[in-house]
């Protein structure tokens, strides 16, 4: 079962990847045996399975997603959320509103007006549909504090790193809350505006380096030089 690439290393459309008994996982395909990438972006393989990070991409909607959705339009059943995907996603007057919903009477533009920024989950979609949308969990719902960058939604993974541990290192050294959407949307907020302007630093360093190896001993070591020249300027 011979393989053609490196982990990591960078392949086209139409890559040639792997033969024999592999797994097609994201962004490749199997026809006849072989198997081929579909984007750009770095080999993975996991045992049998075989990926394609892609370097570039728009967000594909999964469910059981969390994500930062933007109000584009208010409709009587709900609200129509921009979520960075091919499609729009429809968040439901009849999950938000505690009592009975009444398209009459309840005005809904004074929970979520035109532009607001909202945390919500994906609680369906497939190819009949657009994704519907949740907020009915902790932790979910209206932005009211807190900065948002935008980074390539494939390179979430990586801003979390092995078992959370790239964002728990972002979150130790800088002391922000920082919620990563799955469709590149990140929130940051913190006490200190310093360290917020740090952490979007490290998070943009990420998604710059992300192909590269050490990757978070170099961001570890960025931010505590970062802090130590800013108590030196104090």
């Amino acid at each position: 079962m011979p393989t053609f690439f490196e982990r990591k290393q960078i392949v086209t459309p139409g890559d040639l990847i792997a033969e024999g008994n592999y797994i097609a996982g994201e962004n490749t395909f199997k026809k006849d045996g072989k198997l081929y990438s579909t984007h750009i972006g770095l080999v993975e393989y996991e045992e049998r399975k075989v990926s394609v990070v892609a370097l570039k991409g728009f967000y594909v909607p999964r469910v059981g997603d969390t994500i930062i959705g933007k109000v584009t339009d208010i409709t009587m059943g709900g609200w129509i959320m921009d979520i960075k995907a091919p499609y729009a996603a429809l968040l439901r007057a009849s999950d938000v509103v505690e009592r009975s919903y009444r398209p009459q009477k309840d005005e809904l533009s004074s929970i979520f007006d035109i532009g607001d920024l909202v945390i919500a989950k994906i609680v369906s979609y497939d190819r009949t549909r657009d994704p519907l949308l949740s907020i009915r969990e902790p932790g979910l719902g209206k932005i009211t504090r807190g900065q948002i960058i935008e980074i390539t939604p494939t390179k979430i993974p990586r801003v979390i790193g092995r078992k959370g541990s790239m964002i728990s290192m972002i979150k130790r050294e800088t002391g922000c809350h920082i919620l990563l959407g799955q469709n590149g949307l990140v929130l940051i907020s913190g006490k200190n505006p310093e360290y917020n302007r740090l952490a979007i630093i490290a998070i943009r360093k990420i998604e710059k380096e992300s192909h590269t190896s050490g990757l978070t001993d170099r961001v570890t070591e960025m931010l505590k030089k970062e802090k130590e020249s800013e108590i030196k300027n104090d």
